[in-house]
């Protein structure tokens, strides 16, 4: 069996609300492998607390490490550590003939957060890409901001699964950003619920493209789908802070070789060396050093 991964995030979900949503898609990847809690924002009071904030999460996941180490800090104006070695980097440094992919509605994941086709940052890493549809202004111009994102996303998440049922790269990372949208701008409400529930049709999407694959081709697929960051407390418009809700995050995965640690609230830094391990990749010592997480996944 051939292993690949993709892995979703959906920006600023917290852990109650997808708790109490109906997320049928969810709960089918839920029952072939597990769901449990999760947490950002690194120990808090110790040089390694990270701001609760979307690129600061992303980078938690990608790098294995905290802020500290990743200086990924805030959204904008950013300078990425790129001497932590990002999950693609690693892919392609073990072996350069597995095939990866990002489909995203923030340019920025790839071009400053990846830093693709920088030296620094391990040169170019990707095989396929869709993004940039964000900074296209003819796409969907009459909508309001947030609508927009909302039809982005789709354009995303349809990309996204034909790619893996026709590519089937061996790992792949889809990135979804209206759920965070709509918690800015509503808060705690039913249309924050509505859109759980939309990104969870969205997701239905790639997961039936995995089911697929796996179906026909000797295909060993783990699937991950996480977020970012939670939100605050009272009105659940904001987020940033170290509190409980703003912390606490989830994990939802297909894999079968869970170790005790996945039910014992993970890190968002523990999905790194857990892709790493379900695609048996060698992580060079130097890497390893720097990594704040641990698998939660068994070979």
């Amino acid at each position: 069996m051939i292993p690949k991964v993709v892995f979703v995030i959906a920006d600023g979900i917290p852990a109650d609300v997808i708790e109490r949503v109906a997320t049928p898609t969810l709960d089918q990847i839920a029952a072939a492998g597990g769901y449990g809690r999760a947490y950002v924002g690194g120990p808090v009071g110790s040089q390694a607390e990270s701001p609760t904030v979307s690129a600061t999460g992303y980078m938690g996941l990608l790098t294995g490490t905290w802020a500290n180490k990743h200086g990924v800090m805030e959204n904008y104006d950013l300078s990425p550590n790129y001497a932590y070695w990002d999950i693609f980097r690693l892919a392609k440094n073990a072996n350069p003939a597995l095939t990866t992919a990002l489909y995203s509605t923030w340019t920025d994941n790839r071009t400053v957060l990846l830093g693709e086709g920088l030296e620094e940052a391990g040169g170019h890493k990707l095989d396929y890409v869709v993004d940039g549809f964000e900074k296209d202004k003819s796409l969907f111009p009459d909508l309001p901001e947030s609508e927009r994102i909302k039809r982005i996303d789709e354009k995303v998440a349809d990309a996204a699964a034909i790619s893996i049922r026709e590519q089937g790269p061996d790992l792949a990372w889809v990135y979804l950003q209206y759920t965070d949208d709509v918690g800015h701008d509503f808060g705690d409400s039913a249309e924050m619920d509505a859109a759980v529930e939309w990104v969870d049709e969205q997701v239905a999407k790639i997961w039936n493209a995995v089911e697929s694959r796996q179906q026909s081709a000797r295909e060993d697929w783990l699937v991950i789908v996480t977020t970012d960051h939670g939100r605050d407390e009272a009105t659940g418009r904001d987020h940033g802070g170290q509190t409980e809700r703003e912390r606490t995050t989830w994990i939802v995965t297909n894999n079968q070789r869970l170790q005790p640690a996945f039910y014992t609230k993970p890190a968002i830094v523990d999905i790194y060396p857990s892709i790493a391990d379900h695609l048996q990749l060698d992580i060079p010592e130097t890497v390893r050093q720097g990594l704040d997480g641990s698998s939660f996944i068994a070979r």
